[in-house]
């Protein structure tokens, strides 16, 4: 089957099959495990945390955040 078959194909079909299929393809690509997706997400928390140590950035608290976000949505 050649991929405009597929592409012609794919665009037949619901919206919601679409999605699935998209997420499907990219799943399919090189990704990351998750033993290094783990290792990304910790080496992060460590950096904002020794910013937040140094005094690089200021922690803000939740409510906050919660108020900010709430206002952007409207």
């Amino acid at each position: 089957m050649k991929l405009q078959q597929i592409e012609q194909e794919a665009l037949q079909l619901t919206e919601v099959e679409r999605a699935e299929l998209a997420k499907k393809l990219l799943l399919s690509l090189d990704s990351p495990s998750e033993a290094e997706i783990r290792e990304d997400w910790l080496t992060e928390a460590c950096n904002r945390a020794r910013d937040l140590d140094e005094g690089k950035v200021q922690p803000i608290p939740a409510e906050e955040v919660r108020r900010k976000a709430k206002a952007l949505l409207r």
